[in-house]
C-alpha cells in the first residue's frame, strides 16, 4: 500500500516532532480529526506509526537515523560501491549527487578524479570534491538541516533545474519489489525526482541491506532509473522487478570487476 499524500504529510508532521495530538494535526493539515484518524489507522496497519489515546508518534524504526550515524552502519559495503561507482565515472565527467552516506562515500572515492563538474545538495560531498584537481562544485543553497547537513525545499529544487548533466547519483533507504526505490524524507524524494530529469544517466548506489525494506514515500515509477550499484546480487523477486524495468544490476567486487 502506498501512502497518500495526506499521510506523507502526517509522517512529515511526526518525523519533525517526533508525536502529535490528532487535533494538532487536523488544524495543521485543515481537514477533520476524523480524517486524520482515518489516515493514521491505515498508517498504523502498516507499522508506519504508533497509536496513542488521542494521538499519534513515530516509532524509532521508521526513523531515519542522522547522516554520521548512517556513515558507520555497513561501511565496507559502502566503500566497495563507492569505488565500484567511481570507475564508471571518468575524469571530466558531470554529475549529480544526493544526499546519503552511500553517495558521500561516493564523493570520497572521486577525489582523485579530475576536472569533475559536480551538482550536489550535500554539504559532505561538497567538502570532498571542492578546491582539487581543478573540480567545479555547485553547492544549492538554502538551510542546512542539522542531521545531515543537506540543503533542500524549493530553493535547491529550483537550483538544480539549471544544470543537465550526465550522471544523476542517488541514495535509497528501502528497496523492494512492490514500490522500489523508496526513501522516508518528502523533501529528499522531490530533490530526487528532480534529479533524475536532469541527468542522461541516473545510479542508485546502495547496499543490500536496503533489499526488502519498506519507507513511506516512493520515489518513481522503476522505469525512471537506469542502474542500480550495490554489493551483492539482489533476492530472485526483486531481481525480476529490477529486470522488467530495464534497471542494470552491477555488484561491486573488490577486485574492481563487476557482475550483473
Amino acid at each position: 500500500m502506498h501512502a497518500t499524500h495526506r499521510e506523507m504529510e502526517i509522517l512529515e508532521e511526526l518525523k519533525r516532532y517526533g508525536s502529535r495530538r490528532i487535533h494538532e494535526l487536523a488544524k495543521r493539515l485543515a481537514v477533520s480529526e476524523e480524517t486524520i484518524r482515518r489516515n493514521v489507522k491505515k498508517l498504523a496497519a502498516q507499522g508506519l506509526v504508533r497509536k496513542v489515546h488521542g494521538g499519534v508518534y513515530l516509532p524509532e524504526a521508521v526513523r531515519e537515523p542522522t547522516l554520521n550515524q548512517r556513515m558507520d552502519v555497513n561501511p565496507d559495503a559502502k566503500r566497495l560501491i563507492a569505488e565500484q561507482l567511481a570507475q564508471m565515472i571518468a575524469n571530466g565527467d558531470s554529475l549529480i549527487l544526493d544526499i546519503g552516506s552511500t553517495t558521500a562515500y561516493v564523493a570520497r572515492a572521486l577525489r582523485n578524479h579530475q576536472e569533475l563538474f559536480v551538482v550536489t545538495n550535500s554539504l559532505e560531498a561538497a567538502q570532498a570534491l571542492a578546491t582539487r584537481n581543478n573540480n567545479r562544485v555547485f553547492m544549492a543553497g538554502g538551510e542546512l538541516r542539522s542531521h545531515d547537513a543537506g540543503a533542500f525545499g524549493q530553493e535547491a529544487v529550483s537550483f538544480v533545474r539549471q544544470f543537465s548533466v550526465r550522471y544523476a547519483i542517488l541514495s535509497a533507504a528501502a528497496i523492494d519489489a512492490d514500490s522500489g526505490f523508496m526513501l522516508f524524507d518528502l523533501d529528499e524524494a522531490a530533490f530526487s525526482r528532480e534529479i533524475l530529469t536532469r541527468a542522461e544517466r541516473s545510479i542508485v548506489a546502495a547496499d543490500s541491506t536496503k533489499f526488502g525494506l519498506h519507507a513511506p514515500i516512493r520515489i518513481a515509477e522503476p522505469d525512471a532509473f537506469d542502474c542500480l550499484v550495490t554489493d551483492a546480487p539482489p533476492p530472485p523477486q526483486l531481481a525480476a522487478y529490477f529486470a522488467g524495468a530495464s534497471v542494470e544490476v552491477v555488484v561491486a567486487e573488490p577486485t574492481g570487476h563487476s557482475s550483473q
